[in-house]
């Protein structure tokens, strides 16, 4: 409902939210709400070029004054900190000082107290000085969830030396890239993943790489492990370090320098090292903790990999942080997760998409709405089973989040509207300026006016979400990757004005009339399945080199009734030579679970466009239908082998009643 005000109408109107806003200002214990909140407010009611949201705006009301309050305080704290020059290290030494005995993380029967973290964190700094790491060198970190993760990278933060998180999924060629792109000094590695890094030992950017291993305590009596006999025993050494005061070093960090590494996938093709500074890992990971109104005895179930920016650098920011303890489970599982939450009392538990699905597949059971939690937040729960999955285990509140781990462009829904990723007040964009800009929809490539400016996409309008950067503001700075031209690709420039710089998200959303946003699609070549993010052009590399170099085209699928878009790959194969028993152990030993193709098409003709390219975008509309199909469709199986896609297979495929 859209209403042109009179100017006496604007001004009640403009009165009343004053009113609201200094109401604001004293819950927030601050004399004055900040001037260039109602200064926006003004220009807002009484622009005379495009018409006044009234409706919009007294709906909102309430859920725009909780989220400026939260907002604030937020930005209250974070420049208290600044001011400080506080570091992620020097947040946690306090917050450990606070509460030395309150339990920090849990896993199965293992408790660390902060008291134990910072014990440990120092053990690991000081055994690295010994060996003569220094600030801003880096060291990879090759480790499955368990209660020391954190406490190793912190260790070293204490000596300024930046952690690559590396995902344990990677394998071959891709492990040695994510290694080396951060030119890593060392890697320390888990017992259970030493084969792994074993393969890419001998291969450029590695090779003579001290590797540290970090074995079970019970493992740790000298004895050899047999993928690297020669890796120092790290886990035994921090038995014996000797108590140093490395304060003077952690006290030579600032805010701007490098934490850690997180690596996300794009459409170049190979992971990208975004760099993670301590102002961003302070910022994210308290963000949460404020806007959600978070509690100092919760608990939060934790089950997503501690090596992604969610589990990692969210989940884990506001234990470090902000003192709150979180119970981590070493891999997810469906069936596990209310069991653990009611195990370990938690209150607040995270989540992404794919994570509510499975649960939701389980059968029903009397225990489902019997914990206490009381929020989920996260990412990618399809609007499709939302209702049905807070009703099923008696969730009372939703946080969905948006953004990316490099990105600058944040999104929260706190007030549970079904499907929405977040939301921004109009009259906000003064003080956060993120918005949607027009695009081709099926290229994702930006239109611009006459002018060479971007155009402003208006409510219902789907377009691609940016952020303006403001490289002096921990909120909307963009530090980009380890690699310069990676992170050059993302930054738009002279978007309205001459000079400006936004961060692409290069995801499509769309905005209602009352701000919120809704997420519609990834453009470039790269689509999420199971979580993460899948490079086609990394994909395609893979499968091009098993079939001897046979043209490959790699692209996402839509599956009724699943989060994300499954991977498809079509294969030319005009001499009917493939081998699918290699094409399938290739497969199998060179790509991580979510980045192997779930349906393999063999194209017996090469549909090419005029610059020699596979029609990708006509193969993908094609999907995997056999009733429109002439070429063999193959499916993946559970033993990793490829079979010929059958009738049955397409029918529960296609009803969504297939499980992935």
């Amino acid at each position: 409902m859209i209403v042109e005000l009179s100017l006496r109408q604007k001004t009640a109107t403009l009165a009343c939210i004053t009113a609201a806003a200094c109401s604001l200002s004293l819950a927030i214990g601050q004399r004055l709400i900040p001037q260039t909140l109602l200064s926006a407010l003004v220009m807002y009611l009484l622009s005379g070029d495009r018409p006044t949201m009234v409706y919009a705006m007294v709906r909102t009301l309430p859920r725009d004054l909780n989220a400026a309050i939260c907002f604030i305080r937020l930005n209250l704290t974070l420049y208290r900190w600044e001011k400080r020059k506080m570091t992620v290290v020097k947040v946690f030494e306090e917050v450990a000082a606070s509460r030395p005995s309150k339990v920090a993380l849990i896993m199965d029967d293992q408790r660390l107290t902060f008291a134990d973290v910072k014990q440990l964190s120092d053990r690991i700094a000081s055994y690295f000085h010994s060996k003569g790491f220094v600030k801003g060198d880096t060291v990879a970190l090759m480790m499955e969830t368990r209660t020391e993760y954190p406490c190793i990278w912190l260790g070293l933060a204490k000596l300024g030396v930046v952690t690559a998180l590396i995902n344990t999924n990677l394998r071959r060629e891709t492990l040695r890239h994510s290694i080396a792109v951060a030119n890593s000094k060392a890697i320390i590695v888990s017992a259970e993943l030493a084969g792994a890094v074993a393969e890419v030992l001998e291969q450029d950017g590695i090779k003579g790489l001290p590797i540290y291993l970090y074995g079970d305590k019970q493992s740790s009596d000298g004895d050899k492990n047999e993928y690297l006999p020669d890796a120092d025993n790290l886990r035994q050494a921090l038995d014996n370090v000797p108590s140093v005061d490395l304060s003077s070093l952690w006290n030579d960090v600032s805010p701007r320098d490098k934490l850690v590494y997180i690596y996300t996938s794009g459409t170049t093709g190979m992971p990208k090292a975004a760099v993670i500074t301590n102002s961003r890992f302070i910022m994210m990971g308290t963000g949460c903790y404020y806007m959600l109104s978070l509690r100092d005895d919760d608990i939060i179930y934790n089950s997503l990999p501690l090596y992604h920016s969610a589990g990692g650098m969210v989940g884990m920011g506001s234990v470090l942080l902000c003192g709150l303890t979180a119970a981590l489970r070493k891999k997810f599982s469906a069936s596990n997760f209310f069991p653990d939450c009611i195990k370990y009392n938690c209150t607040v538990a995270q989540y992404i998409g794919e994570i509510c699905r499975f649960v939701l597949t389980t059968p029903p059971r009397p225990t489902d709405g019997q914990h206490k939690v009381r929020m989920m937040f996260g990412n990618g729960l399809r609007p499709q089973i939302w209702t049905q999955f807070v009703s099923r285990f008696n969730i009372n509140q939703i946080c969905e989040f948006y953004g990316s781990t490099e990105g600058n462009s944040n999104l929260m829904n706190l007030d549970n509207t079904v499907g929405a990723v977040g939301f921004v007040p109009a009259f906000a964009r003064t003080f956060y300026p993120v918005t949607l800009v027009r695009c081709e929809e099926e290229t994702g490539e930006i239109i611009r006016d006459p002018d060479g400016f971007c155009i402003r996409c208006k409510p219902g309008e789907p377009g691609v979400f940016v952020g303006k950067i403001n490289l002096k503001n921990a909120l909307s700075s963009f530090v980009g990757y380890a690699d310069k031209k990676a992170s050059e690709k993302k930054v738009l420039r002279d978007v309205f004005t001459k000079g400006d710089m936004f961060f692409n998200s290069g995801d499509i959303l769309v905005a209602d009339l009352f701000g919120y946003y809704y997420f519609k699609d990834r453009t470039g070549d790269t689509f999420r399945w199971r979580g993460e993010n899948v490079a086609t052009s990394e994909v395609e590399g893979v499968i091009t080199n098993i079939v001897g170099l046979k043209d490959c085209a790699v692209y996402g699928v839509d599956i009724p009734g699943t989060e994300g878009k499954a991977g498809m790959a079509a294969i030319v194969d005009t001499e009917g030579k493939l081998d699918l028993e290699q094409l399938g152990a290739g497969i199998r030993g060179s790509l991580p679970p979510y980045a192997r193709p779930l349906f393999i098409r063999v194209l017996s003709e090469v549909p090419m466009t005029t610059t020699f390219k596979l029609k990708k975008r006509d193969l993908q509309i094609d999907g995997y239908d056999i009733n429109k199909i002439k070429d063999p469709i193959y499916f993946l199986q559970p033993n990793g082998s490829y079979t010929r896609f059958s009738a049955e297979e397409f029918a529960i495929v296609s009803s969504g009643k297939g499980k992935f």
